[in-house]
């Protein structure tokens, strides 16, 4: 697979808590030269950014970021917020707890709630699959393709990072229309090949931009 190719599925992502604008500049002028699908960065940089990048590259964000046990009114508010300041993209998280607790119907009334916020922009859902077993990953393939949602993604990306096997199960397991997202630990151009070919549509990553860069500085 060409690597412009692969750059197109690439959420080109900073998201540590001491992130400066300095860093995230760096990315949106990293997303725009190499037109990464997007830039995945936090929610108080979106306003700045999006002015910044003028439409150059698109803008995402977190939302109940990383924990997602905030409400969903917090999480609706922090979703429209984010829209209103420029946001193309919203990866949002679940509440895990709610999933342990078997509340599947408050689950997919959250994600409904979010995707009507979002309306025509993007709605993706993080189910943290590290903290899941194979059962609740399969029912939240169903709860997410019933409420509506664009992507089905595996983390915010804390360790361990992004397995091949859950890509597999999401691509058994999500009805049509239901995009995946594979996030946390993706370093190499094979491990990014390797997941779109498994049936990933979005890679979220720092990782492969600084291979790209490295090696057009070193040639190697």
């Amino acid at each position: 697979m060409q690597t412009n190719e692969i750059l197109k599925h690439v959420d080109h992502t900073l998201l540590l808590q001491g992130a400066t604008w300095e860093e995230i500049r760096q990315i949106c002028d990293d997303g725009a030269k190499y037109q990464t699908a997007s830039v995945c960065i936090p929610p108080s940089y979106i306003k700045q950014a999006s002015e910044y990048v003028q439409g150059k590259v698109d803008i995402c964000t977190v939302i109940g970021f990383p924990n997602g046990y905030m409400t969903t009114a917090t999480k609706a508010f922090e979703t429209k917020d984010a829209l209103e300041n420029g946001a193309d993209e919203i990866d949002m998280v679940i509440n895990i707890g709610w999933l342990k607790d078997k509340k599947y119907d408050a689950i997919e009334n959250e994600i409904r709630t979010l995707k009507e916020v979002c309306g025509e922009k993007v709605l993706k859902v993080i189910i943290e699959t590290c903290l899941l077993t194979d059962e609740e990953k399969i029912k939240m393939c169903e709860i997410v393709t019933r409420a509506g949602a664009d992507y089905i993604k595996t983390s915010t990306g804390s360790p361990p990072r992004c397995d091949f096997a859950d890509i597999e199960l999401f691509a058994k397991h999500v009805g049509e229309g239901v995009k995946i997202k594979a996030a946390g630990g993706i370093s190499s151009m094979d491990d990014a090949e390797k997941f779109l070919e498994l049936g990933a549509d979005r890679l979220g990553t720092s990782r492969i931009i600084k291979l790209i860069k490295k090696e057009e500085a070193t040639g190697y």
